[in-house]
């Protein structure tokens, strides 16, 4: 069926020269390895058309933007920051963008024969949209530099000389999104422009998603915007679906707004007489990093946001990726700089550099600036320090494939070792899941409402490749917890009330659906008429939301997931194994593969139910004599 794609025996695209410099591959050969034949086998499908139709409207432009992006990331340190991740982002987008579209009677509110007539019209502008949203990557944030020492730009048509990339210092952030409009008519051929020109509503809407206008486009833009989030919280090991069922803010506004909740209604600023959670000057608000990135990532997780990083090295590549943070001299998220009261108070922190105007829109609303000192150090913290450093002198720019921590005399080392992760793997059970990924995305959120959309199959809501987690060594632990947070939900005062808590937040999780149940990753699964909670998975999940007891915890001598699923087994909710074990075993079927969950069995499913939901099919409770012993 699929002999399209079936072409003759490709070679892989070479890798870099010992100077550093790449070969320039054919579209053959950057479209030839497995994963990405399936993607495209997935688009075909998608698409509903003929071969030669397909060829046209769809293979043609694929090829030109893979011939376009080469070898190159999609990010620097983020999301698809390996070698030829944009084009794999690029492929991913546009297969879950077809599979959304698919939910859509487009245009909404149109007569049927209308909505009939525009259909493929709408359905290529949303592969297009997904392909080319971030096209302007390769215009504005990274250099790229051909054999010979000429400088490439993507207007110039597809490289076609030995090339070398090094990302741009200082770049804006935000500039990449307009920036597309500079290319896309390096993907999209005239003819096709000129249909497109031809349907008044689709053709608004593609314009204002090339322009980096989101506001603006629509259906069309949410889409992709979806589409976006699914293929990145895949890429950084979360959950596409969830993300499609997340806030449909941008996680750009989404950080922006958790920052100005803590700064306004929950952190410390400018405190005369010793430590704050930050200092205002007069151009910068300065936050100490550790706090933020906790109470920030808990503030994402309440809201529903999946596929934040739990370790910090990586949130903040997130904020720096995202354009809420100002970054260092090095292109770096963190700083260093003491502070000094003048009263005798004085300490040295890494914090993070914020603009005001971000926190606080008018300038009167602003608390007074800090009366003390801050003094920016210069110098190379180490990694062990905060996994994030700080230089104010600008080296010479030099050519580093990926990796910003090479140091300037190893910048043209092979691209395979200056990767911050490998490219996606190709294994056969690896193309499953991800297929299964996108074969689980059946419908936009909030449309229960929306008479203009269309479910077009059931969710899919067994798990393909559930983590594995073992089971805990939990300690007993007591005492008595800080005071929460501002706006926090309350914290307990013990360890039953811990536990209490714990319960409460999974009750209300489940029923607002920040935490998914029977999902490849789910941390709750049904199985045998009740809830199984994934240990020490769920635990961790919970303490994520409530940093705060990581304090208790440490006065305890014990980690704080430990303190809270022991404070959990004294609520006495689960139910003990015949041999009196408190953890049970689960057996797993995904494709191609087996594995195995661990867990507490709830005595009583409407503990965090407000009904009773089917077993997942794909889950087997083992039997009492298969049970090892605790």
């Amino acid at each position: 069926m699929f002999s399209i794609f079936r072409r003759n025996k490709v070679l892989p695209a070479q890798g870099p020269s010992p100077n550093g410099f790449m070969q320039p591959a054919s579209s053959q050969a950057l479209l030839g390895t497995p994963r990405r034949q399936k993607l495209l086998e997935n688009i075909w499908q998608r698409a509903s058309l003929s071969r030669s139709q397909f060829v046209e409207l769809y293979r043609r432009p694929l090829e030109r933007y893979a011939e376009l992006v080469q070898q190159l990331p999609a990010s620097q340190n983020h999301h698809h920051a390996h070698p030829g991740g944009m084009l794999d982002h690029g492929l991913e987008i546009v297969a879950y963008a077809l599979k959304i579209r698919q939910t859509y009677l487009l245009p909404i509110g149109a007569p049927p024969e209308s909505q009939s007539a525009q259909a493929e019209a709408w359905t290529a502008a949303a592969a297009y949209g997904a392909l080319i949203h971030d096209l302007g990557k390769i215009a504005v944030d990274v250099h790229i530099e051909l054999e010979g020492g000429k400088t490439w730009h993507p207007w110039h048509g597809p490289i076609n000389r030995p090339y070398r990339f090094r990302y741009v210092k200082g770049r804006n952030y935000q500039l990449h999104g307009a920036a597309a409009a500079l290319i896309y008519a390096q993907i999209l051929s005239s003819e096709i422009l000129d249909w497109l020109s031809d349907f008044p509503e689709v053709w608004s809407q593609l314009i204002f998603v090339l322009a980096g206008q989101y506001e603006h486009a629509g259906i069309l833009g949410e889409i992709i915007v979806k589409a976006d989030q699914a293929s990145v919280a895949q890429e950084l090991g979360g959950n596409p679906a969830r993300a499609l069922s997340a806030p449909k803010q941008s996680l750009q506004r989404q950080l922006a707004d958790g920052l100005r909740y803590l700064v306004r209604d929950t952190f410390k600023l400018n405190q005369p007489d010793g430590p704050s959670d930050g200092w205002l000057t007069q151009d910068a608000l300065w936050l100490v990093s550790k706090p933020i990135s906790d109470q920030l990532r808990a503030y994402l997780l309440t809201q529903g946001v999946e596929g934040v990083p739990s370790s910090n090295a990586p949130f903040f590549n997130m904020l720096q990726d995202q354009g809420v943070i100002q970054t260092n001299a090095q292109d770096k998220a963190i700083w260093k700089a003491t502070i000094d009261n003048g009263r005798g108070w004085r300490n040295t922190l890494t914090l993070l550099k914020l603009s005001p105007a971000l926190i606080w829109n008018n300038p009167n609303d602003r608390p007074e600036t800090y009366t003390g000192i801050v003094e920016v150090e210069v110098g190379q913290p180490t990694e062990e320090q905060t996994e994030n450093t700080l230089n104010t002198e600008p080296k010479e720019a030099t050519f580093q494939p990926i990796e910003p921590k090479i140091a300037p005399t190893e910048a043209v080392t092979a691209i395979s070792s200056a990767t911050t992760r490998p490219p996606p793997a190709s294994d056969p059970a690896e193309i499953d899941a991800l297929l299964s990924l996108l074969g689980s995305i059946n419908e936009p959120p909030d449309n229960s409402n929306n008479k203009n959309s269309v479910n077009v199959s059931s969710a899919n809501t067994t798990p393909s490749a559930p983590e594995s987690f073992q089971p805990s060594q939990a300690h007993e632990s007591g005492g008595v917890f800080p005071e929460t947070v501002q706006g926090a939900d309350p914290v307990p005062n013990s360890p039953v009330e811990l536990g209490q808590g714990f319960v409460e937040w999974l009750k209300k999780s489940v029923a607002s659906r920040t935490l998914v149940i029977n999902d490849a990753k789910a941390l709750v699964h049904t199985v045998a008429g009740t809830a199984l909670l994934v240990t020490p998975g769920i635990f961790k999940r919970y303490v994520l939301e409530h940093p705060q007891i990581e304090r208790l915890a440490k006065t305890q001598q014990v980690t704080a997931w430990q303190l809270v699923q022991r404070s959990f087994e004294k609520q006495k909710l689960h139910r003990k194994t015949q041999n009196s074990l408190n953890i049970w075993t689960c057996d797993v079927v995904g494709p191609r593969k087996s594995k195995q969950l661990k867990g507490y069995l709830l005595r009583d499913p409407l503990t965090i139910f407000t009904e009773v939901p089917f077993d997942n099919t794909s889950l087997s409770l083992r039997s009492e004599s298969m049970e090892p012993t605790q």
